[in-house]
């Protein structure tokens, strides 16, 4: 039976990092990121970093911290994003959005996507739409009585807009893309890959991005899932019915690695998957290093394993 631990994190930076430190490299690729956590310290680092991820959301994220070498938002951006964004319109743009928030707070939503497009660069444009993702997740956040401790949307913007750490220059010739993993291995040759493994899940990848659907929705400007649904169709990260089914889509992308001097393979064992099983699969491509593992069990019911090859 195929395990779901909603409550447990797909990562965890500290113990990503204390790993990566034992490694010698100079450049990395990293397929799936979801955040841009990891991507953006080993930046810092002055790693030449290539970061991915399928989802327009999530990669427009990396474009904001990894594809940016220096770019800020000015005050004069902010007033651009946010004018008149409480102003409701004939009809909304984006109708999905009342899917996930009020009638005003969707009018809000609706009405920065259009102003972010006035932003003189797509860097300008990405940072803006990670500000509106935590924007997003703050009005999410509050439920039922307690909405009304609430503060103005437009206000949390310019608050986390200004909590934002300053882009960094690594003089690097660092990438960012948004395509399936395989695709990205293929033209991205780093001396590691850091794969992280998405969960094995047997429904759609709306229901597999669960809170956080609300951020493609709105990049998108709709709730068609199609696209999204069709690039991972028969693919490491799409929806999975057994086991070997699993695991002969991580072989499958591992394959297309082997011009990478080293593997970095991160893995939450739930209990579907075993860490095992993983080992089996990248032993049949290349021999195993070394097996790191850090136990949550008690906290989430999972188990955190980096497997180097």
């Amino acid at each position: 039976m195929m395990s779901s631990v909603k409550n447990s994190p797909r990562s965890w930076l500290a113990f990503d990092l204390n790993v990566l430190g034992r490694l010698k490299f100079a450049s990395v690729t990293l397929p799936f990121c979801g955040t841009p956590a990891l991507a953006d310290y080993l930046k810092r680092l002055n790693i030449r970093v290539a970061a991915n991820d399928p989802l327009r959301s999530a990669s427009t994220w990396l474009e904001a911290t990894v594809g940016n070498s220096g770019e800020h938002l000015t005050s004069k951006d902010l007033d651009v994003v946010l004018d008149d964004v409480y102003v409701p319109g004939y009809r909304h743009d984006n109708a999905s959005l009342t899917d996930w928030f009020s009638e005003t707070d969707a009018w809000w939503f609706d009405n920065v996507k259009r102003n972010i497009t006035g932003l003189g660069s797509p860097a300008k444009q990405a940072m803006a739409s990670s500000i509106v993702f935590a924007v997003g997740d703050y009005a999410m956040s509050f439920k039922g009585d307690v909405r009304e401790l609430r503060q103005p949307l437009s206000k949390v913007f310019r608050r986390v807009a200004a909590s934002q750490p300053q882009a960094f220059d690594n003089g690097q010739a660092n990438r960012c893309g948004n395509t399936h993993a395989v695709e990205f291995i293929a033209e991205n040759p780093g001396e590691l890959l850091f794969l992280r493994l998405p969960r094995a899940h047997a429904g759609t990848q709306r229901a597999y991005a669960g809170d956080r659907a609300w951020r493609e929705e709105w990049v998108r400007g709709s709730n068609d899932w199609s696209k999204v649904e069709e690039g991972f169709t028969g693919k490491l990260g799409g929806s999975t019915d057994t086991k070997s089914q699993y695991l002969d889509h991580v072989s499958e992308t591992l394959s297309r690695a082997t011009h990478i001097r080293t593997w970095g393979i991160a893995h939450v064992e739930t209990g579907f998957i075993s860490t095992q099983d993983i080992v089996d699969v990248v032993s049949d491509l290349r021999r195993v290093e070394t097996i790191y593992t850090k136990d949550f069990s008690e906290l989430t019911g999972t188990k955190a394993v980096i497997i180097t090859a």
